[in-house]
Parts: C-alpha cells; structure tokens; sequence
C-alpha cells in the first residue's frame, strides 16, 4: 500500500471522526455558532415585566426561526439609562430595548401627543389611540430616526410622588421636581409652579435622598422597581398621563435582516408587547403591596378641576409640535 493511499484513508478516517462528533456536539449548541446576536438592554431586574417581555420574544423568535438568532439580555440598567441605551441602539452596539414615549421626543417631537395630560381615560382608550393613523404615523418618523417600532406598550398611569402629602396641586408652587428629559413634561410641571430638573431616572434615587429635588412622577410599576419609596414614601393617585412605550429594534441591526427575519421579529414584538401589557397590571398590585408593606402610603387627589385646568394649557402649547388640536381631540374622543 502507498503512502499516498495511507495518508488519503487517514484523512477520511480522521474526517468522519470529526462529523461524528460534531453531530454528537447537542444541536442547540451547533446552532449557537451560527446564531446572530441580539444584544437586548433593559432598565429593569430580572422579574420586572421590561426584562421578562425580551425572554417572551426571544421564545417566539426561537420557535419561528431556531437557531437563527442569540438573545443576550442585559438587565439591571448595566447598558446605560434610557437615552444611552436609544444612542447606543443608533449607532447599532445595542439592537434592542424598550423606551418611553417621553425620551423618543428628543428625536422625533410628534411622539409627545401620547403624553399629553388628561388625555386618556384608561388603558383601552391608549391602545386604541396606538393602533389608529396617529400611531402608524410616529411608527414610520420613529424608523427615520433609526428605531425600528413594531408595537407600542403601557407602563400604566404616572402619578405624583412626594415626600409630604400632597392632594391638591397648590403646595407644588416651588416645589423642586424631577421630570423626564422631556420639554413636555417641563412644561406639566411649570404649569402648577413647580422648579423641574431633567434627571435621568437611574440618578433618581440619590437626587431625592440628597434633598436635589423633593418630588417626581413615576408609574407604580417603577416606583417600587427603583425602591423610589424609600425616599418619597407618598404616592398621589393622579393618573395624570398614561406612560406609553415602544418596543424597538436598531435600525442598524434590521437592515441587515432577511424580510423573513424582519417579519418573525416584528410579530415577536407585537405579541411580546401584549404580554407585557398583561405583566404590568398584575405587576402594579405586587408593586402598590411591596410599596405599603415598607411605610409607602396612597393619596388620592382633591381638587381634580384644577389639576385639569393646570394641565390643559400644555395641550396648547404642544399642538403646534404634536400636529395640531384636531389631532388631540381625534384622540381624546376616540372609544
């Protein structure tokens, strides 16, 4: 026997040892080096709906496609505060995450008109407002921006929280406030006489334990989340905006996708939204029961004409940017 013919029967040999244990290699784990990764930040712990919706979505995604993608969720805020992440997500080293409507009005300003006070009734009336034009149309100025947004989502209600009791509007008169990076939510704020300062929200906690300001408004899922009781124990139920969110994806990243791809990722995050829909108000109740099982206290509001009437000239001066009052009335009537 020749040489040659050794070393060719060796090199078959050697190579049908190699498939062999590639395929004993579990087929989850061959499927991983093909994976393309998806790098997902969220604000919240691991059992805060904002997390738990990124492993729903991953579920589908891996279901519709298995294999074709690699979910690497990053929880606990380590990836940077809202707006670092949407930054990060522009310039595509983050390919996913959640933000309120207030942050993304520092690109596109339209989207402030779901955060106009007073505005909706309840949860029904918001999900009706983001599945009507209005909604179709910040979607498309949202991608423009390099945000890809398949669905809208609802934190819940904002509501006032302070370290004194606080039931009618009058002793926000001076009253050092943390408000969103939002023009509108400064304006809000304005409106009753209070002093707002811009803070991101993982700076919160330390800026009301410091005495920088002595108030804020939050959803009740987040208070607790961020153990926002602690330092401002009472929580007045004002409802005053509805928190809409988006899920989105880095422009970026969905340019480089299949329109199979593109489709199954979007459909994710349209059933994923629902799903954190349904996690919020049951998050709500556990939240509002860590909240009083630490001292935190419920106030409800007095006065409820003039926290209206307080609210209502931010309508006016946001229609010019939000598209006129036609479009605010469209969407305070809607059923």
């Amino acid at each position: 026997m020749t040489k040659s013919l050794i070393d060719r029967r060796g090199l078959l040999k050697g190579g049908a040892y190699a498939v062999a244990g590639a395929l004993a290699v579990p087929a989850y784990v061959r499927r991983a080096f093909a994976a393309q990764q998806i790098t997902v930040a969220s604000l919240m712990a691991e059992e805060k709906p904002e997390t738990l919706i990124w492993h729903k979505i991953a579920e589908i995604v891996e279901e519709a496609m298995p294999g074709a993608f690699a979910f690497n969720i990053v929880p606990n805020a380590a990836l940077g505060a809202e707006q670092e992440v949407a930054q990060s997500a522009k310039l595509g080293s983050v390919q996913a995450s959640l933000s309120t409507i207030s942050l993304m009005s520092n690109w596109v300003p339209e989207t402030q008109i779901f955060d106009l006070p007073f505005l909706f009734r309840d949860a029904a009336h918001v999900q009706a407002a983001s599945e009507s034009s209005v909604g179709d149309e910040l979607k498309e100025k949202l991608a423009g921006e390099g945000f890809v947004v398949p669905a809208f989502i609802n934190y819940g209600a904002r509501h006032l929280l302070t370290k004194t009791p606080v039931a009618d509007p009058a002793p926000l008169a001076g009253m050092n406030m943390r408000v969103i990076q939002s023009p509108l939510h400064t304006k809000l704020w304005q409106s009753y006489g209070a002093n707002p300062t811009g803070i991101p929200i993982v700076e919160t906690y330390n800026a009301l334990q410091t005495g920088v300001v002595d108030a804020m408004d939050l959803t009740k899922s987040a208070y607790a989340g961020f153990k926002l009781y602690e330092v401002v124990p009472y929580l007045t139920e004002t409802s005053h905006i509805w928190a809409t969110g988006v899920v989105y994806y880095s422009q970026m990243f969905w340019s480089t996708l299949s329109p199979e791809a593109q489709e199954v990722l979007a459909a994710a995050a349209v059933e994923g939204a629902a799903y954190f829909n349904d996690l919020i108000v049951a998050d709500e109740t556990s939240s509002m029961e860590q909240v009083t099982a630490a001292g935190g206290e419920v106030v409800q509001p007095t006065e409820v004409k003039a926290w209206v009437a307080g609210a209502r000239p931010v309508w006016e001066d946001l229609a010019p940017t939000v598209g006129g009052m036609e479009k605010i009335e469209m969407l305070y009537g809607l059923a």
